[in-house]
């Protein structure tokens, strides 16, 4: 009669384990294919010019933050509208997958597209949460949509449940924006979003953000906004450009644990007017 023996039981121990670890590498191999196409996702549908205009200067940083081997879906562009005005967004997807990244590829076409028909900020938010609902995803995205015309330095915002944006101008003053807002886009039918209209002065800025910017494990919402809002008053005190608020700003995140996607744009106006 035949006996299994300590050396056989070792042997299948180790042709176990041998099997996980392989079927584990298959797994992270494949979880790491599905992040790398989503990083991809986000950097296509991400705009490659930023519009020029006369005494406007825009400026972005985007960083994506891994969660484990997710990856999410925020967002940020700029575009020309019809009537000359700038249409700017930034925004945040639910989620950290591969349908994030995409339903964000949806939300900003979406932007576009509708914004060519009515670019009032308000109205372009309801409208582009109609559209969303109307192709099922179980999915919703936090916006802000803001309108400026590059000759006045008005700037018309409204928001979709997203975090409240910075400004600060050249005689040293600072804070956050009060507007009402509305709900996240993809939520419920008939929703309104309230607008709110600001002025850039000379030499101010105003700074659009995503929460992986301002709140993480080493920091709270309300302590990253001070801390944005502290670099906007320095930078528009100290006349730094755009874009090196921009890199400020990101470099920010790193602060408070940037455990998720960060999102910058930067928004400046130097009050001179196109000539006629």
């Amino acid at each position: 009669m035949s006996r299994t023996g300590p050396a056989d039981d070792g042997d299948e121990l180790l042709t176990r384990l041998g099997t996980l670890t392989a079927q584990a590498r298959a797994q992270a191999e494949v979880q790491r294919s599905r992040v790398e196409l989503a990083l991809a996702l986000q950097r296509g549908m991400l705009p490659r010019d930023l519009p020029v205009a006369r005494g406007v200067h825009l400026a972005v940083r985007y960083s994506p933050a891994y969660q484990g081997l997710n990856v999410g879906g925020d967002w940020y562009d700029a575009f020309t509208m019809p009537d000359g005005r700038i249409g700017l967004s930034i925004g945040d997807v639910q989620g950290h997958n591969i349908e994030a990244a995409a339903f964000m590829g949806q939300v900003r076409v979406g932007l576009r597209a509708l914004a060519s028909v009515d670019s009032e900020p308000g109205e372009l938010l309801a409208r582009t949460n109609d559209l969303l609902l109307s192709l099922g995803s179980k999915l919703f995205a936090t916006c802000t949509f803001m309108r400026l015309d590059p000759v006045t330095g008005v700037l018309e915002s409204a928001r979709a449940g997203h975090l409240p944006c910075v400004w600060a101008t050249a005689d040293g003053r600072s804070g956050i924006t009060e507007d009402e807002g509305g709900p996240p886009l993809g939520i419920a039918r008939g929703m309104t979003y309230p607008v709110t209209r600001y002025r850039l002065a000379t030499g101010g800025v105003f700074v659009m953000l995503t929460d992986g910017v301002v709140e993480g494990p080493s920091m709270t919402l309300d302590e990253g906004l001070d801390q944005a809002v502290r670099l906007a008053g320095v930078a528009a005190v100290a006349k730094m450009d755009a874009d090196a608020l921009a890199a400020a700003v990101i470099k920010g995140a790193e602060r408070v644990g940037h455990d998720d996607d960060a999102a910058v744009l930067v928004i400046g106006h130097d009050g001179l007017r196109a000539q006629p």
